[in-house]
């Protein structure tokens, strides 16, 4: 089997624990405003790689990667299941710690086949990295082009299985950094027993270079970044949400 791979970072340190071998894979439904690799929509392009391929890049610096891994990302690296399924299946044989970093948004839990295909996968991953967009359905279509409906499930499906989880929330100015938003989502974090970490990203637009060697408009080309002050503000907010659900969880 091989996947289609955008590219392999080979010094990763923000996708997961240690430093890790990143594995961008092609194909996403998801339209997010504020994505800055637009190239890896389209399943069409990339390079076609074998898992040994891919493995043999981690052995050849196996060293290198202690106390790290291998990360799957993208694009959504679920929508290459299979594909992704044979190389953790064949990394957690070699001991090598497993990530997958995704939205969710393939989930389906009344489709059983696709199902047990997410469980097959989720028995070899490590550590899920779950990008929630927003928490607010309504908000989160316009932002994405999807609902997260699904990605909400795949929350809780990931906490029934007691998948360790590490949260990441993208805060962009107007769009996801309002007060009511962020307690929401500590919220919903704080009835889940799995989360390990959260992440709090501030909205950065170095992705307006690629969307112009594209030829296409970036459509947050007026928002101004957010600043890691402004960022670590919304992480409080987020954090006094969890804090009070888990709170009412012990009364």
């Amino acid at each position: 089997m091989t996947g289609h791979i955008h590219s392999i970072e080979s010094f990763g340190t923000v996708d997961g624990p240690g430093v890790r071998l990143v594995v961008f894979l092609q194909g996403c439904p998801m339209r997010c405003q504020y994505c800055h690799n637009p190239d890896t929509w389209k399943m069409a392009g990339g390079t076609e790689m074998t898992v040994d391929e891919i493995l043999r890049q981690y052995e050849s610096s196996r060293n290198f990667y202690r106390g790290g891994g291998i990360t799957a990302t993208g694009g959504e690296p679920m929508m290459q299941l299979e594909f992704v399924t044979e190389l953790f299946e064949a990394a957690r044989k070699k001991d090598i710690h497993t990530c997958l970093d995704t939205s969710g948004v393939t989930f389906r839990r009344d489709d059983k086949v696709l199902l047990s295909k997410i469980e097959r996968l989720l028995k070899s991953t490590s550590l899920v990295m779950l990008d929630i967009k927003h928490i607010d359905n309504e908000k989160h279509k316009p932002l994405t082009g999807h609902s997260n409906n699904n990605i909400l499930d795949f929350a809780r499906y990931l906490d029934e299985l007691e998948v360790p989880v590490w949260v990441r929330h993208v805060v962009v100015p107007g769009l996801t950094d309002q007060e009511e938003d962020l307690y929401r989502l500590g919220r919903f974090i704080g009835e889940l027993t799995n989360v390990k970490a959260l992440d709090v990203l501030p909205y950065h637009d170095m992705g307006k270079v690629k969307y112009e060697s594209l030829g296409m408009e970036y459509p947050l080309k007026d928002v101004p970044p957010m600043s890691k002050e402004n960022a670590v503000a919304a992480k409080k907010i987020i954090l006094s949400g969890i804090k009070a659900a888990r709170l009412d969880k012990t009364n």
